[in-house]
């Protein structure tokens, strides 16, 4: 059998669209490593004794993404960014149980990579991280969302802005304000 082609995997999406529920027994194999991948590159930013495991963080954000009733995926990237943004939610739900647990104390850090600041030499707690969006989602959704794909989803600017309906510009622009945004909010952590 040959590897699944976005098509494929686009048709699936449409047919769990659709109300077909056996089709999302279909979509998990075509989509599993993509999904796995991106779950471990969450968790190696994590601490090292969290008791979360890539694959249970893919089936978690899998079973809450076909879960949701009504939702039209546009594709396969569209599937993607949103598993991004369900693993995303997980982990900070995690984080903040983890920090309620230690009373404020052993907040865990991870890194922001060389796409979100210029100097990845800094370290973030991901909690903070996540009330910072939040924040700018309330401010300006769009530019919330073009920093979710971009750094949790991995996205390219190409594939964020096909995912979201703009132009390549549109998130460009979007991805420079939304860091500068990001290093001011979060007291200069980010910063150089």
């Amino acid at each position: 059998m040959s590897a699944p082609t976005s098509d494929d995997v686009t048709r699936l999406l449409n047919q769990m669209s659709g109300g077909d529920q056996a089709a999302a027994g279909r979509l998990l194999p075509m989509i599993y490593d993509e999904l796995r991948a991106l779950a471990g590159s969450f968790l190696r930013a994590e601490r090292p004794d969290h008791t979360l495991q890539p694959t249970a963080l893919v089936h978690e954000a899998y079973l809450k993404l076909v879960g949701q009733a009504e939702v039209n995926w546009a594709n396969r990237a569209h599937f993607l960014a949103v598993a991004a943004s369900a693993m995303r939610r997980i982990l900070a739900d995690n984080a903040r149980r983890h920090r309620a647990a230690k009373r404020g104390g052993g907040w865990h850090k991870i890194t922001l990579d060389e796409a979100v600041t210029p100097n990845a030499g800094c370290d973030l707690d991901l909690v903070d991280l996540d009330e910072a969006l939040t924040k700018l989602a309330s401010l300006d959704r769009r530019k919330s969302r073009v920093v979710e794909l971009r750094f949790f989803g991995g996205l390219t600017n190409p594939a964020v802005a096909e995912v979201l309906g703009v132009s390549r510009k549109t998130v460009a622009d979007d991805w420079t304000v939304a860091r500068l945004w990001l290093r001011r909010e979060l007291g200069g952590r980010a910063d150089a």
